[in-house]
């Protein structure tokens, strides 16, 4: 039993650091492919559209409903120490330093991750890769680069779009439903939010746009060697889903060091 367990916690640590290994190395061919010359525009804008303008409705919808929970929340709690002119502040600060990028990350993710994910993945299954290999045409700089740099561009505009709905909707409640005073909610909001605030949801942005696309198109891009995926619809399906969780809780992570980093 020992034997078996000692085998088990061994392959298991090989295996984590192969896969750690594998998408550190993808990771520094993909960002070194940006670079190279000459740098073509149009993939990178058509990804941005996939990525950014077709998730602009989601990231609008949850922005607004974010924020008037906020505004609903935030209001019962400062009433509890008459402090509701406050509302402002709070609702602008939980949404631009944490609620903003995270949601938006998470929403994103869900929509576009696993659609890159899946992409890159049935590119490998049918061999398409490896046919531009034969063809000596640089996967990397003609698949992976557009995508990567189109998150990281993508990432910080949806978050200052969910931000700024997400004040709005957190006015129309506070402002609409419980008649606080609109100068006082944007006062509080002019004289409580600085530059640092604003440059902790950016830095958040970039990250989680980076994460994003780097472990979306990673687990597609070496279907073949993950031990949950395997060729086939239901290795691309099991893949993707692999991917997102990854996504999601490496957001989740890198949220919490990022925040301790720079407070």
């Amino acid at each position: 039993f020992m034997y078996l367990l000692l085998e088990k916690i061994g392959s298991g640590t090989l295996g984590f650091l192969e896969t750690s290994g594998r998408m550190g190395m993808f990771l520094v061919r993909a960002l070194t492919s940006i670079f190279h010359m000459p740098f073509k525009v149009n993939p990178v804008v058509r990804q941005v559209h996939f990525i950014g303008a077709r998730s602009a409705f989601v990231i609008l919808f949850t922005g607004l409903f974010t924020g008037m929970v906020l505004g609903l929340q935030g209001y019962y709690t400062l009433r509890k120490f008459g402090s509701e002119g406050f509302l402002g502040s709070a609702v602008a600060l939980s949404l631009i330093r944490e609620l903003g990028p995270v949601l938006t990350a998470l929403m994103v993710i869900g929509r576009a991750g696993s659609a890159i994910c899946a992409e890159v993945g049935i590119m490998r299954n049918s061999e398409q890769i490896d046919a531009l290999e034969c063809m000596a045409i640089d996967p990397f700089r003609y698949l992976i680069a557009p995508k990567l740099l189109a998150g990281i561009i993508a990432m910080p505009l949806l978050t200052a779009i969910f931000d700024v709905i997400g004040i709005i909707g957190g006015y129309l409640v506070g402002i609409g439903l419980f008649g606080i005073s609109p100068g006082a909610y944007f006062q509080g909001m002019y004289s409580s939010v600085v530059w640092a605030d604003v440059e902790m949801g950016l830095v958040k942005s970039l990250v989680f746009g980076l994460l994003m696309v780097w472990i979306a198109a990673c687990k597609g891009f070496y279907l073949h060697m993950e031990r949950s995926g395997g060729f086939g619809a239901e290795g691309v399906s099991r893949t993707t889903t692999d991917a997102v969780v990854l996504s999601s809780v490496s957001v989740l992570v890198w949220d919490y060091l990022i925040s301790a980093l720079l407070l």
